[in-house]
């Protein structure tokens, strides 16, 4: 397959809060995502995942790294150009009562990028939104209201609508169930695998559960403070999972099937702050199986078969 998007070393430092020193929130990260293909990235809270998607459409630029799209280089491109190139990428964020202004109507909201672009007569605008409402599953008529009038759901439809209004190739979904009840978010992503076939879309999939990413993925991403510490195949990483992290977050998704359930593997401590990354692996102090290297060494992002991992111990297991 062709690659649609590829990232190479991007990183973000923030400066810190007293002026002292840096947020390192997301460190050296590289990863592809090929034409008709859903990446999930998955990971705990402020692992540095929604900075990474907003470095990927350019709305944080990287300290480091570099962005391509088709091959262009997205850093390279001047605001005229990347205002073009956002037609083909577009986002849907976690939060669907933040994301819509509470003063315009719906029908404003959807229509609001093709009016940006000037694509189409305003009679071809009013037409398109109605498509739009009907193709997320909303009646046209909804177009009319204003989004305090709307469930949880039904505003992540509108936002939805809103994304693909410009016809994009790839969408970067942040969270986009995450705010939704569980009942809700299977009808969510029914829609989003509905619209990937019915568009020809790519997906780029951002969580911190597990057993929606296995739902929707192809290939998956396990970020750690910043970095990828395992990536491949959806079937193998979450069948054979290699990083002690990966293990983690594995163990502790439910399993309705008795004999399916797995010893839970705890992990003791918080995420540390990116303010202070711990030395070596960053996930040593509240790793199971460290050794002394871990402390000291970071470890190589090390790719064998279908995947790859970053972990000391998975290079050289004899270290045990």
């Amino acid at each position: 397959m062709t690659n649609l998007l590829e990232a190479k070393g991007l990183s973000k430092a923030f400066p810190a809060r007293d002026g002292k020193g840096v947020v390192n929130a997301v460190n050296d990260v590289s990863l592809t995502l090929a034409e008709g293909e859903t990446l999930g990235i998955v990971g705990e809270s402020g692992c540095g995942k929604s900075t990474l998607a907003r470095m990927l459409l350019r709305l944080i630029e990287p300290s480091a790294g570099e962005v391509f799209f088709r091959g262009q280089n997205l850093l390279g491109l001047n605001r005229a150009e990347m205002r073009q190139r956002r037609r083909d990428i577009q986002i849907v964020f976690q939060d669907p009562y933040a994301s819509l202004d509470p003063r315009m109507k719906i029908a404003d909201i959807i229509a609001e990028p093709l009016d940006i672009h000037a694509i189409g007569s305003r009679a071809e605008r009013v037409e398109r939104v109605k498509d739009l409402l009907s193709l997320v599953g909303l009646d046209p008529s909804a177009g009319a209201r204003y989004p305090h009038e709307f469930s949880g759901g039904q505003r992540q439809r509108i936002g939805i609508a809103r994304a693909i209004a410009l016809e994009p190739t790839l969408l970067v979904l942040d969270e986009p169930v995450s705010a939704l009840d569980v009942s809700i978010q299977s009808q969510i992503l029914n829609l989003l695998d509905d619209l990937k076939s019915r568009l020809n879309l790519s997906y780029i999939f951002i969580s911190h559960d597990l057993s929606v990413v296995e739902h929707v993925s192809d290939r998956v991403a396990v970020m750690y403070l910043g970095r990828i510490v395992e990536q491949g195949p959806a079937d193998v990483i979450l069948t054979q999972p290699r990083h002690p992290y990966t293990q983690a977050l594995i163990s502790a998704v439910p399993e309705i099937e008795p004999e399916r359930r797995k010893a839970r593997t705890v992990l003791q401590g918080d995420l540390p702050s990116p303010e202070n990354i711990p030395p070596g692996c960053a996930f040593h102090p509240r790793c199971p199986i460290a050794a002394d290297i871990c402390k000291v060494q970071l470890p190589a992002f090390r790719s064998g078969g279908r995947s790859g991992v970053r972990c000391h111990l998975v290079e050289d297991p004899s270290i045990l």
